[in-house]
């Protein structure tokens, strides 16, 4: 098995032991350039690549075999994440990678092109569905939490990954509602971080995010610093963080009280709820991607055009 963590450094001796010490300093902070998650991903599609049968450093007829092999097997994006650890691993090792050599790439345009297929996406849980469930929860701990996860997820936008992040010292209430401090996200690995604002709603209704989140946190114990946390027997909150799985379980468990597929959903469903919906109503993109954070206006786009398929139809004025 390969070891990514693994690079070339000098025997140490009396006269470059300093350089030593500096050069695990770099690679020290080397890694943590990425995430925890992105560094155990790099280093599954390792294990996977080097237990076929491949090393490091590989060559371009290496890899081009590899990924024939499990062309059609594997679906294309994993095959792509493979051929981007494969890279890093390579980079690591201070090795020229066979990943940009023509042949690969060659390789992996044919089976782009042979095996193509629609990639999955979690559905959206939209506006009107989200306060369908809102409006069926208990009173209890539990439903307190899965509320506040809910509308806390949708309102902000958020990935799960932020929203099991949140700590309580990241909960800013103010008069005007809530502001959520972002400290790391996906697409800020450096953790700069971000302000999150959630208004109160502007009806005295049941469903508000800054209320469900107030109602969850006054039976928080403040000894602890997560906010969202397992519960046991619906009851006894728990001072374990929930983990990024746990948000699309609860997910899953709540649509289907209301009808919908479980399947369909996932984790993601909360953010992609957000800007759907919101692009349903017709609020501008510059609007949407304040709230969600989005950097990439094409990201964004792929939730405009879904939500609004239907607007300006030319077949509204034929039929």
């Amino acid at each position: 098995m390969y070891e990514l963590s693994r690079v070339t450094e000098t025997p140490i001796t009396p006269d470059n032991k300093t350089l030593s010490e500096a050069q695990k300093r770099a690679r020290d902070y080397a890694r943590q350039a990425l995430s925890k998650n992105t560094w155990k991903a790099y280093q599954c599609d390792l294990d996977h690549f080097t237990a076929w049968g491949g090393t490091i450093p590989s060559t371009p007829e290496k890899l081009t075999e590899y990924l024939s092999t499990f062309a059609g097997e594997l679906a294309i994006s994993t095959l792509s994440r493979r051929l981007a650890s494969i890279n890093k691993a390579h980079e690591m090792s201070d090795h020229l990678s066979p990943t940009t050599d023509q042949k690969v790439r060659l390789v992996m345009k044919g089976i782009r092109r042979a095996h193509s297929s629609k990639q999955k996406q979690a559905s959206p849980l939209l506006r009107d569905d989200l306060i369908s469930i809102c409006s069926q929860m208990t009173d209890d701990p539990k439903g307190k939490r899965d509320k506040a996860l809910l509308l806390i997820g949708f309102a902000g936008a958020l990935r799960r990954s932020e929203l099991v992040a949140l700590n309580i010292d990241d909960i800013e209430f103010v008069s005007e509602g809530v502001v959520l401090h972002i400290r790391k996200s996906k697409t800020d690995q450096e953790g700069r971080g971000r302000k999150i604002a959630i208004p109160k709603a502007k009806t005295q209704s049941r469903i508000c995010p800054v209320k469900a989140l107030r109602d969850w946190m006054d039976i928080l114990p403040s000894s602890d610093e997560s906010v969202y946390r397992s519960i046991v027997k619906n009851r006894q909150v728990q001072s374990k963080r929930l983990s990024d799985s746990a948000v699309s379980v609860i997910i899953k468990s709540h649509v289907k009280k209301i009808g919908l597929d479980p399947e369909n959903y996932s984790g993601h469903s909360l953010r992609a709820g957000f800007c759907t919906s919101a692009a349903m109503m017709g609020l501008p993109e510059w609007k949407i991607m304040k709230q969600s954070g989005h950097k990439s206006h094409n990201v964004m786009m792929r939730y405009i055009r879904d939500a609004r398929l239907f607007e300006d139809h030319p077949l509204d004025t034929i039929f």
